[in-house]
């Protein structure tokens, strides 16, 4: 076994078990990749077992905290498992989840969603790879399903040396999936779709929009960055007469109107509109268009800290534009979805838009993802999505 060797004092975020160690942490030790490695503080004490990237800022990813655990097929078995009990417990109101939220649920580098019938997994650490085959066998023996979809395509991959992977792992046969969620049903394509196919962490916040909809009788409706139309049909299923739905993907509004159809509403009432956000608003500005309900729900402006700033200016500019379209007494329900904005500095960032619009508002609710994304005690930086549910004044 290869054993690394911290710093003196930057053994406190192990011990801590915060599961990351930094390259500039290491005083000596190295590894391949994905291999099991022994982390010890500057005076050889034990702190943590972990998967060793040769290439990553993240130069190590914590497995166990524990001296006495071995790394091996049985370990993976546990942790799966583990994971899956948790959320048997969870009030999920669909048939498609987050099995695997990688560093929250003791796998680093790993997401596992399911899909009805199908399961499908990221790998995004070199520690995952290495014991791919391992954890697919458990997956689909731990669910009893029969077919794993690989989507291995995220950006990070690069970063650990890893190339971009897709396609079926176990099983085979059609990517189109059709799921419940809630009292909706919704398609998507594990093979094309956003991150492993549907952004399963704003399923609550749908529900919360369609219920904020109905109770404060919005009847306009703007969905912006609106993808396959989650909000859209939420608006809809709340009781919205007009829906307007902007994005920048003409398939994703293809799909978009697909559901509006699948559930059963009528297509008059909802728009797709393939342009630019923030164009888009400027122009209904122009036109002297007002909306009841805005939904901002914009792609992740900064990837991390070192990316705040300019994404700053993002965020205020499109809550500004949407606080002045939003007729007195309308719901903005906005959202970063970027881990290097902080849920502190998302509030400070709408209210600067609310001084700029002028425009200001009672702050309803804060949200972040479904309990099925968790965010732990010791990992901080698991939470990245962050929303408010704002009315006007």
């Amino acid at each position: 076994m290869k054993t690394i060797r911290l710093r003196e004092g930057k053994e406190r975020s192990l011990q801590r078990r915060h599961p990351w160690v930094f390259e500039g942490s290491i005083a000596k030790g190295s590894g391949d990749a994905g291999e099991t490695v022994k982390v010890t503080a500057a005076d050889g004490s034990f702190l943590a077992w972990g998967a060793y990237s040769p290439t990553s800022q993240i130069r190590v990813r914590a497995w166990s905290f524990d001296e006495a655990e071995r790394i091996d097929a049985a370990f993976f078995e546990r942790r799966i498992e583990a994971a899956l009990a948790v959320r048997a417990r969870l009030p999920i109101a669909s048939d498609a989840m987050r099995l695997i939220h990688g560093e929250a649920d003791g796998l680093p580098g790993l997401v596992v969603d399911r899909y009805a019938d199908t399961l499908v997994a990221q790998f995004a650490s070199t520690g995952s790879e290495r014991w791919k085959d391992v954890i697919a066998d458990h997956l689909l023996s731990a669910t009893g399903l029969t077919r794993l979809y690989e989507r291995s395509d995220a950006n990070v991959r690069s970063l650990e040396g890893l190339d971009p992977r897709t396609g079926w792992l176990r099983g085979d046969g059609a990517t189109e999936i059709t799921i419940q969620e809630h009292q909706w049903r919704l398609s998507l394509d594990v093979a094309e779709g956003h991150k492993t196919g549907y952004y399963l962490d704003q399923r609550d916040n749908r529900k919360k929009f369609a219920d904020a909809v109905r109770h404060y009788g919005a009847k306009r409706v703007l969905n912006c960055y609106s993808y396959t139309g989650g909000f859209s049909v939420a608006a809809l299923a709340g009781g919205a007469d007009e829906v307007l739905s902007v994005d920048s993907s003409g398939p994703a509004l293809a799909r978009a109107d697909a559901h509006v159809r699948l559930n059963g509403f009528d297509a008059a009432r909802h728009t797709s509109l393939d342009a630019d956000v923030n164009q888009t608003l400027r122009h209904c500005l122009e036109q002297g268009r007002t909306f009841d309900a805005i939904v901002l729900d914009p792609p992740k402006f900064a990837p991390s800290a070192a990316h705040a700033e300019r994404a700053s200016r993002a965020y205020k500019d499109i809550n500004r534009l949407a606080l002045k379209l939003l007729a007195p007494g309308g719901l903005l329900f906005t959202f970063s979805c970027s881990g290097g904005i902080s849920a502190d500095l998302f509030h400070k960032i709408v209210a600067g838009a609310g001084l700029d619009a002028p425009a200001d508002g009672f702050i309803l609710d804060r949200v972040g993802a479904t309990p099925d994304h968790p965010q732990t005690i010791c990992f901080p930086e698991g939470e990245y999505l962050k929303g408010l549910l704002i009315l006007k004044r």
